[in-house]
């Protein structure tokens, strides 16, 4: 990983920005997207919902978590991205090796009991390194015991469940068409779940 510090990110984001800047162009007249779609995915880096589906920006809403699980929030903006923005079909595309598969309830609450600085993945198991300094001035919190992290075990067994969650809400017109998928992070294949 690169050792970057915060300063030159954003310093990197500003000037990246002129650029962009310089050639925008806008290409639509409201945040309608074209495809009337919306997408639910996860934050991992390695995942771009545009080049996955051969989409442009403009053509769908893409909504990001950890391990797009369907939480109040998500819920929240798919029915926000329906109700104002004509969205009628919603998709939900997981991933292999998913980090919140890994991950367990316990294992992030008792992490972050005792620390709030970055884990580390040591043969196989998440821990928090001993520390010689760190700038973070706050110890670990059980707060994280009243937060639900959404982790799951099967993978498709969780997209399915999340589906019908989608599907049952009262908030969730009968007429949205929901899919779930898996992409492989390996051979780039998106598969659709039935």
């Amino acid at each position: 990983m690169i050792e970057i510090s915060s300063e030159k990110i954003i310093q990197k984001l500003i000037e990246s920005n002129k650029n962009f800047k310089s050639n925008h162009e806008v290409s639509w007249d409201s945040g309608k997207p074209r495809m009337r779609l919306a997408i639910l995915t996860c934050m991992d880096c390695r995942i771009n919902p545009f080049a996955i589906c051969d989409i442009s920006l403009g053509d769908a809403h893409v909504i990001r978590n950890a391990g797009a699980r369907v939480t109040e929030d998500s819920i929240r903006s798919l029915v926000i991205s329906h109700k104002f923005m004509e969205t009628t079909t919603w998709c939900i595309i997981h991933h292999t090796e998913c980090g919140m598969h890994a991950l367990s309830e316990e294992i992030i609450t008792d992490l972050l009991k005792d620390d709030l600085e970055s884990a580390v993945l040591e043969d196989g198991i998440w821990k928090n390194p001993e520390r010689e300094s760190t700038k973070n001035k706050k110890p670990g919190s059980n707060y994280a015991e009243h937060i639900h992290w959404y982790t799951f075990e099967d993978q498709r067994k969780t997209l399915i469940s999340d589906i019908e969650v989608l599907k049952n809400h009262p908030l969730v017109p009968s007429h949205i068409d929901i899919f779930g998928f898996i992409f492989d992070i390996n051979s780039g294949e998106l598969k659709l779940i039935d």
